[in-house]
């Protein structure tokens, strides 16, 4: 699932921009994300959202040995169907889980990835987002490591 953040209402006059991504929101930065239930997230900024630049992210990012790749309406992801088994919700209509099939998963992690960004360091510039990203993708990857502080030091 895609998400942007940033938006530009919030920002001075001078740093909108023309405000458009490309589908992602009026000045938002657009970020990407996938996660495996029960296991790790990856998440990266991408250029746009549109169809191409989701597809790439998921051909790196995704094994095709998925039993199941699940996204929410959006157009962008119609393609998927034809490289991955695809379920889709959609969330416009209410739809949140039907039977097996839900986003809840990615959306946790986005979630927490906010909630940081607002409580911890109030505002992330695009120049620094891809930071701000490995650091949650380190930390939700990482939520069941005793000694995720060890092991945060050692990679240094």
């Amino acid at each position: 699932m895609c998400r942007s953040i940033g938006k530009a209402k919030n920002k001075h006059k001078g740093k909108r921009g023309d405000g458009g991504t490309g589908g992602g929101g009026s000045g938002k930065t657009p970020i990407a994300g996938a996660v495996s239930r029960k296991g790790n997230v990856v998440a990266r900024v991408i250029e746009r959202v549109n169809e191409r630049s989701l597809n790439r992210f998921i051909e790196d990012r995704v094994s095709e040995k998925v039993s199941l790749l699940v996204t929410d309406q959006y157009v962008g992801y119609t393609s998927v169907g034809k490289k991955f088994p695809h379920g889709v919700i959609n969330q416009a209509k209410g739809q949140y889980v039907v039977g097996a099939i839900h986003t809840n998963t990615i959306e946790g992690f986005w979630s927490i990835f906010k909630r940081g960004v607002v409580g911890t360091y109030h505002k992330v510039s695009k120049k620094y987002l891809p930071l701000y990203i490995a650091e949650f993708e380190f930390r939700y990857n990482n939520r069941q490591n005793p000694d995720i502080f060890g092991q945060a030091v050692a990679r240094c």
